[in-house]
Order: C-alpha cells, then structure tokens, then sequence
C-alpha cells in the first residue's frame, strides 16, 4: 500500500510541474518571439513481484508466463520547446524585424559572450547602436549616424542610412544569422534569449536568405506560436489526472485504515 501512496504523490508532483509549464505558456501568449514548451515525462523503475517461469502454453507449445511488474509512477525529465514560426504582424517601425524562415538573431552579452532570439524588437541606445529590448547590442555592432534620416533593411541583411542633407546612402553593416543542428538542445536564458549547448550544437552562421537560412523583414514582427485553445485542452488533462492522483492517494489512505481495523 506505501508503493500506491509514493507512486500517485510522484504522479501528482509530475502533473503538478505540466501545470507550471502551461502557466508559462500562457503567460507569454504576447510575448514577441516565444516558443512554447512541453514536458517530456518518463516511467520509473519496475518491482519485479514474480519472475516468469518456462513451461507449456495453453495451446500446448513452449511457453511461459509474463513477470508480474509492479511500476512506480513517472517523473518529467525534460522540456522541449517547439520552435515552429509564430504569425507576423507589420508594426511599421523601421528598426523592428522577423526572420521568415530558420535562424537566430544574435545579441552580444555583457561578458562578450553571444546569446541567440528570435525577437527581433530592435531600437537604438543613446550611442546610436541597434540593440534590443535589453539593450543588448547586434552581434554585428551596426550604429546608426545621427544625421540619418531613414533606415532600410534588406532581406539578406544589409543594413543602409539616408542621410540628411542630400548626402545620399550609406552602408552601416550586415546582419548575420546563426542556426543550429538542434533547436531543441538550446537553452532557454530568459529575455526571449537562448544559448548553445553540447546538445544542440555549435552554431552555423551566414547571411539571411542564404541556403538554409531564412530571410528578414523589415517593419514586422513574430508573435508567440502559443496556442491559447490548446493550452487551455492541456490545462484541463492535467488537472483531472492530478485530481485522480489524489483520489488515489485517498484511497490508498482508506484501504490502509481497513487493514489496521482488522488488525486490531
């Protein structure tokens, strides 16, 4: 009876961490780039209660019985998130973009280090470099001279001024993408930034709209791929099978009390 008691709190504990990645999911249904995730759960290990035992079948052929395996519950080992393309909507501001197709932006950390999104909400620091929501700069380290009076982005990545003045364009810089054998194996860092690991790779780096990567564009944005409807269907399973857990629990409990009463 403590091996139905352990196995539905484990249960419990398990659906309980599937209504914490739900609460995440939905709460960054606005969120520019999000990808939504879930949890990959496993089964535990089997008591084994009986071994099988050779001997004739029913229908008079070798044969033996199965074991008699009694599990113990699961638990969740790990969280893939689905990279899939959110919808874009135009926002009509010059510095914001989305990559219609694979790839990452990529923004350079405090310590040097690089950190990958897919949010390309973009503006521009008081020295004119584009950065993002964080302030953290592009990779590429593009500043904007502050006698521009318009900013194009092409969609392979070149990034040109006009200047005031008539004094025409000029060329400020190239983005450049990174993509990944294993999307998946990224990890997730919050501010809507990933970073690599041995899981998914190194990364491959190259222009927008080379073979492989996808293209950027200007004046738009990628929303969230959260499903709200769906998550709203999860939410629902997992708290009926933490429901039916904790009935368990009761009647493990109940059954228990019986044999002490008839004990005593």
């Amino acid at each position: 009876m403590p091996d139905a008691l352990n196995t539905a709190a484990l249960g419990m504990s398990a659906q309980q961490k599937m209504v914490d990645n739900i609460a995440n999911n939905i709460a960054n249904v606005n969120t520019t780039g999000f990808k939504r995730s879930t949890i990959a759960f496993q089964d535990l290990f089997y008591k084994t209660i009986a071994t099988s035992r050779e001997g004739l079948a029913a229908d008079g052929s070798n044969g033996g019985t199965a074991e008699l395996q009694i599990g113990h519950g699961s638990r969740p080992v790990a969280t893939i998130r689905n990279f899939s393309e959110g919808s874009v909507d135009q926002t009509g501001n010059p510095l914001d973009m989305c990559i219609n197709g694979d790839g990452f932006f990529q923004v350079e950390m405090p310590d040097g280090s690089i950190a990958y999104t897919r949010d390309g909400n973009f503006s521009l620091n008081s020295s004119g470099e584009i950065v993002n929501e964080s302030g953290l700069p592009l990779a590429s380290r593009i500043s904007v001279p502050q006698d521009a009076v318009g900013i194009k982005i092409s969609q392979n990545g070149v990034v040109t001024a006009e200047l005031s003045g008539g004094k025409g364009q000029v060329n400020l810089g190239q983005i450049e993408l990174a993509k990944f054998v294993n999307n998946i194996g990224l990890k997730a860092m919050g501010g809507n930034l990933y970073t690599s690991t041995t899981a998914s790779g190194e990364p491959f780096l190259g222009d927008p709209g080379d073979q492989g990567f996808g293209s950027i564009q200007q004046g738009y944005l990628e929303h969230s791929n959260v499903d709200i409807v769906n998550e709203m269907v999860k939410l629902i399973e997992a708290q009926r099978a933490y429901e039916t857990n904790s009935k368990m629990v009761h009647t493990a409990e109940q059954m228990m009390s019986v044999t002490n009463a008839i004990k005593q």
